[in-house]
């Protein structure tokens, strides 16, 4: 295998791989509940900075609503500016609870190995967002877990890199460990002026300007047994996950991914051609 460094993303060599694509890339638009919260602990308005990005408040309280990943990564990258905090998705991450995830959350959190989380993670990432590619895999000895979102065009994007990978240590720390942390974490942006709170936040060596975002974990950690496989509770779980996961699916025609992105903002705002040109990454 290659170093870490020199890794590039390659799904033919995944223990266990991911690649979820879909035309109207979207994300759980209830990951963005505890954003609205930091902001409204200062005297700044969530609705106003929402509505700039052509959301709303009522949206966000939807555990089914879904936000186009055109709008939610500015968002986030907006806030962090406006509130001061580099850190921010860092920091938000600590906050993540497996209910914030969907099914796909509650999933992880009673899966027997940290191993077993991150894999069913991975194989239901769409359940919690499209245009994504993630793996887990065995590099030198080491469990890799990977994170990029898939659209080059997004960017930049640290808020949500940094806000996904202390999100994913926090589910782990939640469900199995309170003290675990990863052997390395790696970041695709360059390193920022301060990096202090993130190495408290992630408790580990930090590297930047990497070809992905990536958790690196031991194999003790990653295989030790916290509990037995309940597959009654499993069950339920992934068959709710099959049909989010469904509402995901790669559109085949325009037409069909207009009405799909109509649905999301239908009796939200007005809809217009060029609403939908945006969010398709299209000329109206």
């Amino acid at each position: 295998c290659a170093t870490i460094a020199q890794f590039k993303c390659s799904f033919s060599v995944c223990l266990y791989g991911g690649l979820a694509m879909s035309k109207v890339a979207v994300v759980r638009a209830s990951i963005l509940v505890h954003l609205i919260e930091q902001i409204e602990q200062t005297n700044l308005s969530a609705d106003a900075l929402l509505a700039r990005h052509g959301l709303l408040k009522a949206q966000i309280a939807d555990p089914y609503f879904t936000v186009p990943l055109s709008r939610y990564v500015p968002l986030f990258e907006d806030a962090a500016q406006l509130l001061g905090m580099q850190h921010l998705g860092a920091l938000l991450g600590t906050r993540i609870t497996p209910r914030d995830l969907g099914p796909a959350g509650v999933l992880f959190s009673v899966s027997p190995t940290i191993l077993d989380g991150l894999s069913r993670l991975t194989r239901h990432i769409m359940a919690i967002q499209s245009s994504t590619t993630n793996g887990l895999r065995m590099i030198e000895g080491n469990y890799v877990w990977t994170y990029q979102l898939s659209a080059a065009k997004l960017w930049p994007r640290r808020q949500d890199s940094e806000f996904t990978l202390s999100s994913s240590c926090q589910l782990i720390r939640s469900s199995f460990s309170r003290n675990w942390r990863p052997l390395e974490v790696h970041f695709e942006h360059e390193e920022p002026r301060d990096t202090k709170r993130l190495e408290a936040i992630f408790k580990a060596p930090l590297k930047f300007g990497q070809s992905s975002n990536r958790l690196i974990i031991a194999p003790a950690d990653a295989e030790r047994v916290y509990r037995s496989d309940d597959t009654d509770i499993v069950t339920v779980l992934e068959q709710h996950i099959l049909e989010l996961e469904s509402r995901n699916t790669d559109q085949s025609s325009l037409s069909q991914r207009v009405k799909s992105l109509i649905g999301i903002h239908l009796g939200h705002r007005r809809v217009t051609i060029a609403l939908l040109a945006a969010d398709l990454g299209m000329a109206a």
